[in-house]
């Protein structure tokens, strides 16, 4: 007998991981309400913008009372040159910086508080987000604002599975390198970066339906994912 279609919240639907993730779960027959600025690729859209509170407000408004089996936060931004020759510290606003800190690391707390009755009216749920390498130690990349962010996002990860712990939610942070999007497939194809093969994203998919269907007695709190540099 096939598993019961789920109910997934995709966050970042408009490209990349987070449209991929997006599609995944829709040709697997699951319920997916895609948040993103532009219209989703997929699944049912919520118009939203996550650097402020009035987006964060926007899907719980769109969600309501609906049983939410998985929160995924695929989102994430960077500086502008992020990655390459052309960024700058000293260039980059106080803007930009609290632009990148807000979506990084600031939404990902308020919309799981925000989700967090819904989760918890199923019975194995699920909050999933991508971080990166970059958020590990001894691992950080000049890209000031993003690097902060991700660090951060793994420490609120961290105290939201003790303050939510009677809610019965299993949290993982993903720290991925580079995912073969296509944004990073042109980087790699016109030198923006080294050689290199990337992860799958049939690697993230998998990664995340093997969290999802994991007993709720089991906790994985972080997955580090590397890309293989140069010919290997």
């Amino acid at each position: 007998m096939p598993p019961a279609p789920k109910t997934v919240v995709v966050v970042g639907a408009s490209r990349g991981i987070g449209a991929a993730v997006a599609q995944h779960f829709a040709s697997q027959g699951d319920r997916v309400w895609s948040v993103c600025r532009s219209p989703a690729v997929a699944g049912e859209w919520i118009q939203a913008d996550i650097s402020g509170p009035e987006g964060v407000g926007a899907i719980a408004a769109a969600l309501g009372d609906t049983p939410v089996d998985a929160l995924l936060f695929m989102g994430g931004v960077w500086e502008e040159g992020a990655f390459t020759d052309a960024y700058s510290f000293l260039n980059s606003s106080d803007a930009e910086t609290r632009w990148v800190m807000s979506i990084n690391a600031i939404a990902p707390i308020e919309i799981t508080r925000a989700l967090a009755t819904n989760l918890a009216q199923t019975a194995n749920p699920r909050a999933i987000y991508i971080g990166a390498l970059s958020g590990l130690e001894n691992c950080a990349s000049p890209e000031v604002a993003n690097t902060a962010a991700k660090f951060g996002l793994r420490g609120a990860v961290q105290a939201l599975r003790l303050a939510l712990d009677g809610q019965n939610i299993g949290f993982t942070v993903i720290n991925p390198g580079n995912v073969a999007t296509e944004e990073v497939l042109l980087d790699i194809e016109e030198g923006r970066f080294g050689s290199q093969t990337p992860i799958p994203m049939e690697v993230i998919t998998g990664t995340i339906d093997w969290l999802i269907s994991l007993p709720p007695s089991v906790d994985v709190p972080e997955l580090n994912l590397w890309q293989r540099s140069g010919d290997r």
